[in-house]
């Protein structure tokens, strides 16, 4: 699913206009800002009589450190909501169907050290098997 998503992402022009190809599992240890990161994915088994499947839910982690950050993070999260929100059928997932991908939820918050924000966005997708 990770990689489906992160594909999804870097085809897309309105993530890629804010973040170029800075979407990370890991982010290298110089890396430049702003970048996209992926943050956790946390499955939980939804069978039904006939098929098997999972809720996942799927967060991103956004940062800047520009003069305006806690705008520029949003952006780049929005831009993710506009990506992925119900375009279930632009990520691959192998093995499983993606029936439903939904926005759930975005916070952003100034990072401990003080220099820059993160802005965190959070989905639910639903999966069966295919």
């Amino acid at each position: 699913m990770q990689k489906g998503l992160i594909s999804a992402l870097r085809a897309n022009t309105g993530v890629t206009d804010l973040v170029s190809t800075r979407i990370y599992d890991e982010p290298p240890q110089d890396v430049v800002f702003p970048y996209l990161r992926f943050n956790e994915i946390s499955p939980v088994v939804f069978d039904t009589d006939t098929t098997e499947g999972a809720l996942v839910e799927v967060s991103f982690e956004a940062h800047s450190r520009s003069a305006s950050g806690r705008v520029e993070a949003v952006r780049i999260v929005e831009a993710v909501k506009n990506a992925l929100h119900r375009q279930g059928a632009s990520v691959t997932v192998d093995g499983f169907n993606l029936v439903d991908l939904l926005f759930e939820a975005i916070s952003a918050t100034r990072d401990k050290d003080g220099r820059g924000y993160t802005a965190v966005i959070l989905f639910q997708a639903m999966l069966e098997t295919a």
